[in-house]
């Protein structure tokens, strides 16, 4: 490919698709001929395109802030991100590694509280082991003790996970923050593919590996939720909130990809035999797993039709041996920010085996040696609250004015256990367009995994890349090439 396409373009080493000199790296060769047909008009187009056909189809995220939700469209980026097998197959292992030893943390550490009264120690193995430390287990604001009874006995707590996992300026990976709650954007790495087809199809004279053959993995990884005495095929529904929840979009494409009703509290109904069911217009369907899509906390919000609340009828049919939850509420012990510290030495401690994929340098200030470490440091530092889900409140040291560290600083000193600091890393770049040029924007990668039995874990081949766009635009997407 010619320089001329990328001309003026300010690649940096840690630019994923074009080198310092403007030439394509080997991984993009591929797309060269086909961006040189489309050119950066065609390119322009394509996203004017894909922004349509994202708006008919109602493509959209949502957020709420003073209790008022706004709904946006998510944006798709024209020029897709490619994952070379080989480093595919890295990002891949390192993932399910991950999710194995984060599912053997969360049955030991809520196995935990249902030992027998009699035992003198009743700590989880790894508090006992030394591993970890028993406030970061008892006093963790993740931990949820009614939902020691909300999972059926030896079932994996986490069907579904995800980890967001940036490619360095040193070309390693690392896994950046592990979701084990209520993993959101599978859903929108299928619609991008979708939009990308549509909007671009000159662009596919390779065929990248399809995101929708994911389907069947993630449906297996949910049938195996189910309990062992459901009887046949598993029987699955998708459990929202509905139009209030920031990815509904999402929970209506994953229905429907599924063949699975979607439903929502005032859908169920209890049946004789403990279980439950769903009412799709007007026809009730017994249920053996419900894909829960909403935080823990809202279960106790809703009432189903007879007047239970929700939280009440799903622990019951649960108890009964008559249905399973993915995932299963409590999986926030094993997700928040200071937990995320300690997943090396789970993979361990649980597994025998060492860390796959790297993590962030990481200190956990309710330890008084790491604040110590870092108490005058936090200019340097990303701050994050422990309790902060979702990236709520993180601060970042380096951005920030004399007044807003000050005040950064009293807050932290304050209640140190409340946060965690990590070293902020340099991620790579893409091309990516921006006012009808090509511009380098960073980028993570949203891995998906299902577990399965035995303790296994298995990828989905349909990751969603996130692109940040910069200029007040927020975050958008791309479509992801698995090659190879």
């Amino acid at each position: 490919m010619s320089r001329d396409f990328f001309a003026g373009y300010p690649a940096s080493p840690a630019d994923e698709a074009v080198s310092p000199d403007g030439r394509l790296r080997d991984d993009y060769a591929v797309l060269g001929p086909a961006l040189e047909r489309v050119g950066i008009a065609g390119l322009t187009a394509a996203a004017t395109a894909a922004e349509t056909e994202r708006e008919a189809r109602g493509v959209t995220v949502g957020s709420w802030s003073d209790g008022r939700q706004t709904v946006r469209p998510f944006p798709l980026d024209p020029v897709p991100r490619i994952v070379p097998a080989a480093e595919w197959s890295r990002v891949a292992a390192g993932v399910e590694q991950r999710h194995r030893a984060l599912n053997a943390f969360l049955a030991d550490a809520y196995r935990a509280a249902g030992r027998r009264r009699g035992d003198a120690d009743r700590a989880p193995e790894v508090v006992r082991a030394g591993v970890l430390p028993e406030w970061a287990v008892a006093h963790s604001p993740g931990r949820h003790p009614d939902a020691v009874g909300q999972a059926w006995p030896g079932q994996p707590r986490a069907a579904v996970a995800a980890v967001d996992v940036l490619h360095t300026s040193t070309g390693d990976w690392v896994a950046a923050t592990d979701h084990l709650r209520v993993p959101a954007g599978l859903g929108y790495a299928l619609a991008n593919r979708d939009s990308a087809l549509a909007g671009l199809p000159e662009l596919f004279d390779v065929a990248p590996a399809d995101p929708w053959d994911a389907v069947p993995a993630l449906r297996a990884g949910l049938g195996a939720a189910a309990p062992p005495a459901c009887p046949g095929s598993p029987r699955i529904a998708v459990l929202s909130a509905g139009e209030s929840d920031n990815a509904w979009f999402e929970h209506r494409l994953l229905a429907d990809a599924l063949g699975a009703p979607l439903a929502r509290a005032a859908d169920l109904w209890p049946r004789l035999d403990g279980g439950v069911e769903v009412s799709v217009g007007g026809v009730r369907h017994p249920v053996d797993v419900l894909y829960r899509r909403f935080d823990d906390g809202m279960l106790g919000a809703f009432r189903t039709p007879v007047g239970q609340s929700l939280d009440m009828l799903l622990s019951e049919a649960v108890r009964a041996g008559r249905l399973g939850l993915a995932n299963v509420p409590g999986n926030g012990l094993a997700d928040d920010t200071a937990t995320y510290a300690w997943v090396p030495a789970m993979i361990r401690f649980y597994l025998g085996e060492e860390p796959l994929i790297g993590s962030l340098p990481t200190w956990v200030l309710a330890d008084e040696t790491q604040w110590a470490q870092v108490r005058d440091r936090l200019h340097e530092m990303v701050i994050k609250p422990v309790a902060g889900y979702g990236g709520r409140g993180t601060v970042f040291g380096p951005f920030c004015s004399a007044a807003e560290l000050a005040s950064l600083q009293a807050e932290v000193a304050a209640a140190p256990y409340r946060f965690v600091a990590q070293q902020p890393v340099e991620s790579s770049t893409v091309p990516t367009l921006v006012d009808g040029a090509l511009q380098p924007r960073r980028v993570d990668l949203r891995v998906f995994s299902v577990a399965g039995p035995a303790g296994t874990a298995e990828a989905l081949r349909a990751p969603l890349t996130r692109v940040a766009l910069g200029g007040g635009a927020g975050r958008g997407s791309k479509d992801t090439w698995l090659l190879g």
